[in-house]
């Protein structure tokens, strides 16, 4: 039966996930597009502890203790006859890498700017990634209720910075205290919003046209005047929106709101239902796409995480299901270890709770347990291997070498280094020639490095000392160059057998490689050259 409706429920899914510079409102528009959902009762802020509900995506303790998101998180909710698998991703930039693998699990991508700062470093990085996996993106212009940029300026810089067509679909009344709602260019009506206190509930609303009497009965005439001159400007002007062009990337559908208000939340997922197409956009190698209802179960894994819930203890590696139909105990091939293994174990997870998966269809996210069999990239399929492209892995920028304190404590110390590794927070290499045996670890940024020492403390309880080491930058290198390399080289191998440099300095890097033109150096272990 589970096959018979495979091709209903790939239609009804929809999977994405939001991307955003830090303190852009990602983690907020997350709560309210879960309690629009139904998913929760009453959105909570990350920092609350009292009730395990209010805590949704973020769920570790330094997220909670600083409001920050720096684990990507799966949820899934239900929205009329939709499902809806949401990818939470880390908002901080020296989180990247864990977006960019999770991003490579998602159909669509929703981009949230912060209408007072507009695009920024951040946006234009994860917007980067977007573009090369080729996911159509939706743009919400958040915080709508603060002082905000002139929004055609805003526009103008969309396009002129990500080089992407920006067309509202929706256009504010007033912005900062004048903000009142939003007027739909699709079905010429006007959603006027009560703010509801915190944000906590469902905002009402009433509809009426752009032309209505009420308008200037109610608010100034100023601010109605310019409402009604930028609809005509925009109606007249600016386009008109072509779903084609969004999905092959060419133009991105803008929505305004305020998240921690509820202004235009409702109207957003409206929308979005429509426009976000269903989980047929995982692109192969030979560059045509993946059919997820002709082709046999498959799936990879993009995440692994260890220790999400203290009452059990175990890892879990999160899967998307990219084609076929996958039932709990299924027996599938693991293509880099090429043995069958059976997938007996699997969950749901909202905030720290999960739920037993007994079927999953393409575009569901899975956790499975992880008894140390499954790798982030891993492949599994009942047929043939999909030829799907490699997750990206990126050269570290920073690193230290790390000791435990307390030789006692030195079994948790090993294994929580492989547990933590394995996630692949951050890069863990060893050497003969630096750090005098000790594990040397590479980052993107030293929040990383914070966030690993505390985790190998809450969680193995292990106390570590971190040195840091004086260089800067670092490019993987291929096995039969090894041999080339001249003996003051600072050689690091990582747990795959990966081998890198390491430089100081980007003048160090360019003066090796012309006196070993021979030698070739790639930012990803896996590019080929």
């Amino acid at each position: 039966m589970s096959i018979e409706n495979l091709p209903s429920e790939v239609k009804r899914r929809r999977t994405f996930a939001i991307i955003a510079h830090p303190d852009a409102g990602k983690t907020t528009l997350t709560e309210k597009l879960l309690l629009y959902g139904g998913a929760i009762q009453l959105a909570g802020m990350v920092k609350a502890k009292k009730d395990r509900k209010t805590a949704t995506s973020d769920w570790m303790a330094m997220e909670k203790e600083r409001g920050i998101s720096i684990s990507s998180a799966a949820l899934q909710f239900e929205y009329k006859d939709h499902v809806l698998n949401l990818l939470d991703t880390p908002g901080h930039e020296d989180f990247s890498e864990d977006t960019y693998r999770t991003l490579m699990a998602a159909d669509t991508g929703v981009m949230v700017l912060d209408a007072g700062k507009g695009v920024e470093p951040q946006t234009i990085k994860l917007f980067k990634v977007c573009r090369d996996r080729e996911i159509p993106i939706l743009t919400f212009i958040n915080k709508m209720d603060r002082p905000t940029k002139d929004l055609f300026a805003l526009l103008d810089e969309i396009e002129k910075v990500l080089g992407i067509a920006a067309i509202p679909l929706v256009w504010p009344l007033g912005t900062g205290p004048d903000f009142k709602g939003v007027y739909s260019l699709i079905d010429k009506k006007l959603y006027l919003f009560d703010k509801s206190p915190g944000g906590s509930k469902k905002a009402s609303f009433q509809m009426t046209g752009v032309m209505d009497q009420t308008l200037d009965d109610n608010y100034d005439p100023d601010l109605v005047k310019k409402f009604r001159d930028d609809i005509e400007l925009i109606e007249g002007g600016l386009g008109n929106f072509d779903k084609t062009d969004f999905l092959k990337g060419k133009c991105s559908p803008v929505f305004f709101g305020s998240a921690v208000n509820n202004f235009g939340i409702e109207i957003f997922l409206e929308h979005f239902l429509g426009l976000a197409p269903a989980p047929d956009h995982i692109p192969l190698s030979s560059g045509k796409f993946l059919d997820p209802v002709g082709s046999p179960f498959s799936a990879f894994v993009f995440k692994v995480q260890a220790n999400m819930n203290k009452m059990h203890r175990d890892r879990i590696a999160f899967i998307r299901i990219t084609s076929g139909v996958f039932e709990r105990g299924i027996q599938a091939i693991h293509n880099r270890l090429d043995k069958p293994v059976k997938l007996a174990s699997s969950f749901a997870f909202f905030g720290q709770d999960r739920n037993t998966v007994d079927i999953a269809y393409p575009g569901d996210i899975i956790g499975v347990i992880n008894p140390g069999t499954f790798q982030i990239g891993d492949i599994l399929s009942t047929g043939k291997a999909p030829d799907l492209r490699p997750l990206p892995v990126f050269a570290p920028e920073i690193f230290a070498t790390l000791s435990c304190t307390d030789t006692l404590s030195l079994k948790g110390f090993k294994k929580g280094l492989e547990q933590l590794a394995e996630e692949g927070i951050l890069h863990l290499f060893s050497s003969k020639s630096i750090g005098s045996g000790n594990p040397i670890v590479g980052a993107m940024g030293r929040l990383q490095f914070e966030v690993f020492q505390r985790r190998l403390l809450d969680e193995y309880k292990v106390e570590t000392n971190l040195n840091a080491l004086p260089y800067g930058i670092s490019r993987w290198i291929r096995q039969e160059d090894i041999s080339k390399l001249p003996s003051s080289a600072n050689l690091v191998v990582d747990k795959n057998q990966n081998s890198a440099l390491l430089f100081e300095s980007e003048w160090d890097m360019n003066y090796f490689s012309k006196n070993y033109p021979e030698i070739l150096l790639k930012e990803h272990p896996n590019l080929v050259v």
